[in-house]
């Protein structure tokens, strides 16, 4: 139940943190926000490593060129979906990020080699067809002016780092600490959001800008969030199994509906209900199945081993 609590807790930090990038992204310049939300994002972070004494070894690194890889797909997907938020409901853009995991499926069987049956081959075309109703209102209709199926492409694509992230995380995890990773990505995309500010001369509307009085309150509270969410993330694998608390990864569209309500008046329609369903079942059942082919991996390494008694 600790673990489960954690999570949650970090699904409604994150959902906070996307409702108030959502507050300021016309204003402030996305590259901007980006690096507030890992570079402010290191606070809490740093704090949390160093009373746990992980500080020292985190900094260490054997495969500085794949945390920075990970960093340039990561920051991508980041700044995608920070874009994203400026054209289409929060609700949306939450419901469009749940292809993600099913991505990552299909990217680990080209990519990693694995090996993925009908089971879960099925369960991502379900998937799939529900992220097309949740597209079809923004993209199937004319009637739609062009900024909503801009943000539903954005959000789309999004999803397809994200998913590339995740596949560079799975070769990381094998040989670096989870401490490594994070402060590795927090820190390279801190950089490479710097490298946005040239852009300028050539996207007069990505210029960085000074906040003013109440733009910097969100600006930090943006960076805060997200380490803190990061950190209650983290320390949530602690306490329960990554399969039993995952699928509560899908909570935040129930904290994106409602933060979307309240904050920007917000109702998603019913095709994103019902696409998002759809997608949430299928993942859900991939998830099923990686934790029922884990268990079957290990008895079967159990059973082949030769008993030491």
């Amino acid at each position: 139940m600790t673990g489960i609590s954690l999570k949650v807790l970090s699904t409604i930090t994150f959902t906070l943190m996307s409702a108030i990038i959502k507050l300021i992204i016309d204003e402030i310049p996305t590259g901007e926000v980006v690096f507030a939300r890992n570079f402010l994002g290191m606070i809490p972070v740093f704090v949390m490593m160093a009373a746990q004494g992980q500080l020292p070894v985190a900094i260490k690194t054997r495969r500085p060129l794949g945390h920075f890889l990970r960093a340039i797909i990561g920051v991508t997907a980041m700044s995608l979906n920070f874009a994203a938020l400026a054209f289409i409901p929060l609700p949306d853009a939450t419901a469009i990020g749940y292809a993600a995991p099913l991505l990552t499926v299909v990217m680990a069987v080209f990519i990693l080699k694995e090996i993925v049956g009908v089971y879960r081959w099925s369960a991502v075309g379900v998937g799939f067809v529900g992220v097309v109703i949740i597209l079809a209102p923004n993209l199937g209709s004319s009637q739609l002016d062009q900024e909503t199926a801009i943000g539903a492409s954005l959000a789309l694509t999004a999803t397809l780092f994200m998913a590339g992230a995740a596949i560079i995380v799975r070769k990381l995890i094998t040989s670096e600490r989870s401490a490594t990773i994070v402060l590795w990505f927090s820190a390279s995309s801190s950089v490479l959001a710097l490298t946005t500010i040239p852009l300028e001369a050539i996207w007069p509307s990505q210029t960085w800008v000074m906040p003013e009085g109440w733009q910097w309150g969100m600006i930090v509270a943006t960076g805060l969030l997200g380490g803190l969410g990061q950190i209650l993330m983290t320390t949530s694998y602690r306490f329960a199994d990554a399969s039993t608390i995952a699928p509560f990864d899908y909570t935040t569209i129930i904290w994106a509906t409602a933060l979307g309500w309240v904050m920007f008046d917000e109702v998603p329609g019913p095709t994103v209900i019902a696409g998002a369903a759809v997608v949430i079942a299928a993942g859900l059942f991939v998830l099923y199945r990686e934790q029922h082919l884990g268990i079957d991996r290990t008895r079967s390494r159990c059973a082949s081993t030769p008993s030491k008694s």
